[in-house]
């Protein structure tokens, strides 16, 4: 069965008050691969019996699993904001890069208005900036001194995870989690996603710290001594 018959199965036999619904993630851009669920996304303004605004959940259908994010409209909105405070707008990508199996009128509106916040990129306050800087140079420290293999490791992991942050906010660009930061990362630099990532893949601490104090530099510098948080 194909993904959008399938997928009108499940809405029908679960949300069936869905106005839209779009299927997003690697179902959307047919990168499917044996484990991939399907990213569903439904609004509609009758989707709840129960006053929720907003529900995510994972199910279990036709032997597909449905990874579902469902909101009214001004739960949408809600969470959204939140996404895009967070610099990880990921239902906002959903809404404007997703597949759409079921509309109404209101989609194309939905699209420009939230499409528009996505072309501006994410702000960096200069707060904000000298935290991410500050966490980082703790990190870059630890790593520094570090001798045991599994802290060079895990201290390693979390500096680069950090370290991509801040050179995609510092861009305008949105970061994300798991899989996706190092993807939006090539997608922005490909040169200095390898001259980052190269000698953490090689397990060459010393050389990636190196790196990370260039990538600190360029964004603003180093950040310990007075600083107030």
């Amino acid at each position: 069965m194909d993904y959008a018959a399938v997928t009108e199965q499940f809405i029908a036999a679960n949300f069936p008050r869905a106005d839209i619904a779009i299927v997003a993630g690697s179902t959307s851009r047919d990168e499917r691969t044996a484990t991939s669920d399907i990213d569903l996304l439904l609004i509609g303004e009758a989707l709840f019996d129960d006053g929720r605004t907003s529900a995510a959940a994972t199910y279990y259908f036709e032997g597909e699993i449905f990874e579902v994010f469902a909101y009214t409209p001004s739960g949408y909105d809600e969470w959204a904001q939140r996404d895009i405070e967070r610099h990880r707008p990921v239902i906002v990508h959903m809404l404007i890069e997703g597949i759409s199996i079921r509309q109404d009128a209101s989609l194309e509106a939905l699209r420009a208005r939230w499409g528009a916040v996505l072309e501006a990129g994410p702000e960096l306050t200069e707060e904000e900036s000298r935290l991410r800087r500050y966490i980082i140079t703790d990190a870059l420290d630890d790593l520094r001194d570090a001798s045991d293999p599994l802290e060079l490791q895990v201290l390693a992991s979390a500096l680069f995870e950090r370290t991509a942050e801040l050179i995609l906010l510092e861009a305008g660009h949105w970061i994300g989690t798991g899989k996706w930061l190092p993807r939006r990362l090539r997608v922005f630099d490909s040169e200095r996603t390898e001259q980052l990532t190269t000698p953490l893949l090689r397990d060459d601490y010393a050389a990636f710290a190196d790196r990370v104090e260039a990538e600190l530099v360029r964004a603003g510098g180093r950040v310990q001594a007075g600083f107030v948080r």
